[in-house]
């Protein structure tokens, strides 16, 4: 073994500590890219396997009522290659044991073969017999919440008439990978399922017989997306066709969309910091071991060493911190993908999972902790390639210190001679202390945005489930009806207030740029749905104009005063031009917002409802289930407390995971900086130290004198933190901010104090394994002359 390989090895072996803590920052950037990235891809690989086997469509519309002749024209359009016809309708469900009435999207089934697209993926049974009308099959959120198997039966109320359905089949679908029922953003599968019904049943039961109610496209690759729904509308427009849309309208892969680019996100934002931080670590360790080894350096080159022999010999040194960091970061990252992973298929309901490991993303996680090691080590073997040999085998020049303060100013009556040497030592050595202290801020600022992830959720959860949205629960309707339904609603038992509103779906543009939204039109003096500003307080609708989301007026680049154009999709078609009269900071969805007695001009109609949102008394919540289960007008409920519930349990579940994983590195790293300033000031000041102990001092105030300089810049290092730590969140929240959820940033005095608390504490357990260095010191050893 040659002379260097063994001094490296024995390096290795006194510094384990310290080499240590940095692979496990270095590990830590690994981890996190690999978490990101990873689930990402093995999200998406999964998704785009699912779509491809099952045929998930490209194109969507709904119609009123279209004969079946009409598909072999759809079909004739531009680059459309597969046209899957149906019906498909919502429908009122009564399931045995359950008060509340649930939803239902029933969905024909061919009675012969499969369906050309969106094909089901069947867990356990069969489709249905088509020569029995009351055979179904189900999704398996549906069925697994409400714990049907084969056989189970319940009652769905079908264009007016009850009917009793058994289940024979649990299936699931492409179309429904996020199967989430009307007014609900979360899947509820005890409130909300999708059943398939076979085409004569379905058909008898809404008197659409030879004819279809939706129908899906499949295209060309390259094909204009905005071409074919412009074509299929004009063949749709007469049978009562609502506007087509692609995918990224489709709400299930819209969620799982944004979803993705969450994760996406996160890998471009995290995983920086920790390489940064490491870069600073392999810096300042590696810089003090030069100082150190001055003598050897220079006894190598005496010896006939070349410079790039001992540079080599300490990249070397580098090197193996990084690839042991590298190693762990790759396990550890491993394991928390694949862990994220199975925690989303399972939400999201993937009939199998691809988890990818693509030896690429690991060579890429480790050139880049490599990387940035390696530029951590360049100021340090700058300074060994310049030391001269005689140079070199000198003993270092004692520090020069200078007075803090003027003469004419003394800190003996202030300060003890402790915190004066605490003090000296700092300024004497300012750059060391100024990265000292950046090192501490970025880990306190890591700790901050990752707890911002998860206190932000609640942020959210107030201002849209208790500020914005105060009802009990949501009635909605097959048709639209006379806003005077509310009063109808309102007698029902147990319903203390009911508001009703009206939605309009629209196509918005500006220019090129145009998003397929819903305008909601409510009373003026609604109460119960409430919208909210940026500042949490109640926004007035203005009497004409349109507000729209903030988020959405971003996208179409417009600002209040200028006009847009909007394309009715309801009842009369026709493009209007609209003044944008306030602009709303919401945080679900991108929509329009108008004052009810203004949409109904607009639509020159009179006051129309289709849904109103009721107050209830708790004590008769039952009674007022049964009575809407009778009522056919009906077409779903939607629930306050249990959207709430769905939502806590679901996508904060998810966020808050992600937080307390990259809050559990941040406070690796926390520790990795702090223990490595102390170890480094340790091994500086040791024979000083040592002298004190000589001279008198006992061991408490030597260490204080020590742990007094790491206190200080622990301390100064927390307002820095928390500015970056405020403007990471903000990084995080603009990554995150998507078409279908945005957060506020808002970072709570509590987050910054927890951050705080982690990095002094483990300030404090750094001091701990410094106190018993200090109390093993080597006197005689220590002190020894260097000449």
């Amino acid at each position: 073994m040659r002379a260097l390989d063994i001094k490296l090895f024995r390096d290795l072996i006194r510094l384990w500590a310290q080499a240590l803590a940095i692979a496990l920052v270095v590990g830590g950037g690994v981890a996190t890219l690999l978490l990101a990235v990873g689930s990402y891809r093995s999200l998406d690989e999964t998704r785009i396997a699912y779509y491809e086997r099952y045929g998930f469509g490209d194109v969507f519309a709904t119609v009123r009522r279209a004969p079946k002749g009409l598909v072999s024209r759809i079909a004739e359009i531009p680059g459309v290659v597969a046209v899957d016809a149906r019906i498909a309708k919502f429908a009122l469900l009564d399931i045995p044991g359950f008060s509340e009435p649930a939803t239902g999207m029933v969905i024909s089934l061919p009675e012969i073969g499969e369906p050309p697209l969106n094909r089901l993926y069947m867990r356990v049974g069969r489709t249905p017999d088509p020569s029995r009308e009351e055979e179904v099959v189900v999704n398996e959120n549906f069925a697994e919440a409400h714990r049907f198997t084969l056989g189970s039966s319940f009652a769905a109320i079908l264009n007016g008439r009850k009917r009793d359905l058994t289940i024979v089949g649990v299936a699931l679908s492409p179309e429904y990978i996020y199967a989430v029922g009307p007014g609900d953003i979360i899947p509820d599968g005890r409130r909300f399922g999708i059943v398939w019904m076979s085409e004569r049943a379905l058909a008898s039961a809404y008197d659409l017989k030879n004819a279809f109610s939706s129908v899906s496209l499949k295209l060309l690759p390259g094909t204009s997306e905005r071409e074919t729904t412009t074509r299929l509308d004009a063949l749709l427009d007469r049978y009562g066709g609502r506007a087509a849309y692609g995918r990224k309208d489709q709400i299930s892969h819209a969620w799982l969309d944004h979803e993705l680019d969450m994760l996406n996100n996160m890998s471009r934002t995290l995983p920086p910091i920790f390489l940064l931080v490491s870069a600073f670590l392999v810096n300042l360790t590696l810089s003090r071991l030069v100082s150190l080894e001055r003598e050897q350096i220079g006894l190598l080159k005496a010896l006939g060493y070349r410079n790039a022999s001992i540079v080599l010999h300490y990249l070397k040194f580098v090197g193996i911190i990084a690839l042991i960091g590298i190693a762990i970061g790759s396990a550890v990252g491993t394991w928390l993908g694949a862990y994220m992973t199975n925690l989303l298929a399972g939400f999201f309901r993937f009939p199998f999972l691809v988890f990818v490991k693509n030896p690429d993303l690991y060579v890429i996680a480790g050139a880049l902790s490599l990387f940035a090691a390696m530029v951590g080590a360049l100021r340090a073997l700058r300074e060994v390639v310049a030391l001269a040999p005689a140079v070199a085998m000198q003993p270092t020049a004692p520090p020069s210190f200078r007075s803090v303060l003027p003469a004419s100013v003394s800190m003996a009556g202030f300060v003890s001679q402790p915190t004066t040497m605490m003090v000296r030592n700092i300024t004497s050595h300012p750059i060391r202390s100024l990265f000292t202290t950046l090192g501490m801020a970025l880990a306190t600022a890591i700790l901050i945005v990752s707890l911002f992830l998860g206190g932000t959720m609640e942020q959210l959860i107030d201002a849209t489930y208790f500020l914005a949205d105060r009802q009990d629960a949501t009635v909605s309707f097959f048709e639209k009806r006379p806003r005077e339904v509310a009063f109808q609603i309102a007698r029902l038992p147990g319903v203390l207030t009911a508001e009703p509103y009206r939605e309009v779906p629209v196509r918005i543009r500006n220019g090129h740029i145009e998003r397929r939204i819903i305008i909601r039109a409510r009373p003026r003096d609604a109460e119960l749905n409430r919208i909210i500003d940026a500042d949490l307080r109640p926004v007035v609708l203005p009497e004409s104009g349109l507000a729209i989301s903030a988020m959405l007026a971003r996208i179409l680049k417009v600002q209040i005063g200028d006009t847009v154009e909007v394309d009715l999709l309801d009842g009369e078609r026709r493009t209007v031009l609209f003044p944008v009269a306030a602009l709303v900071e919401d945080y679900l969805g991108i929509r329009g917002m108008m004052d009810q007695e203004a949409l109904a001009k607009l639509l020159r109609e009179a006051p129309m409802a289709n849904s109103v949102n009721v107050s209830l008394d708790g004590s008769r919540q039952d009674e007022f289930y049964a009575a809407l289960k009778a009522m056919p007008v009906v077409s779903s409920l939607s629930l306050h407390a249990s959207s709430l519930a769905n939502f806590r349990n679901v996508t904060a579940l998810i966020i808050t995971t992600m937080a307390s994983i990259y809050t559990g590195l941040a406070a690796v790293i926390a520790f990795g900086v702090v223990y490595n300033s102390a170890r480094v000031s340790l091994s500086e000041r040791a024979r000083e130290l040592a002298s004190l102990r000589v001279l008198g001092f006992t061991r408490a105030e030597v260490l204080r004198i020590l742990l007094l300089e790491l206190a200080l810049l622990t301390l100064i290092a927390q307002p820095p933190g928390w500015a970056m730590g405020y403007g990471l969140a903000w990084i995080m929240r603009t990554n995150l901010a998507g078409e279908l959820m945005r957060v506020r940033l808002v970072v709570e005095p509590a987050t910054y104090v927890f951050a705080s608390a982690i990095v002094i504490a483990a300030a404090v357990f750094s001091a701990l394994i410094v106190r018993k260095r200090v109390n093993q010191f080597d006197l005689v050893a220590v002190l020894k002359t260097r000449d």
